[in-house]
């Protein structure tokens, strides 16, 4: 018997075992998960560096009146 003959006679019996509702990613869709889970990871990364670099010091507002003048004409105490 040659060897085509063996596997010609063995893959009908194999594909009888596969449950064909049953769908899997495979291989390819981890790899693609993966990577974009590697590149989450790294834009994250970046971001935190990104976001430690930055000195934001807030300047006060030129309308708002200033804080003592708020309270005394807001309403007089008893």
């Amino acid at each position: 018997m040659y060897a085509t003959q063996a596997l010609t006679h063995l893959v009908p019996l194999a594909a009888e075992e596969l449950d064909k509702n049953k769908v899997t990613p495979g291989v390819l869709g981890f790899l693609v998960f993966a990577a974009l889970a590697v590149g989450v990871w790294a834009l994250m990364k970046s971001m935190n560096r990104h976001m430690g670099r930055v000195n934001f010091e807030e300047a006060p507002d030129p309308d708002a009146k200033p804080a003592a003048e708020s309270e005394a004409t807001a309403s007089p105490r008893k």
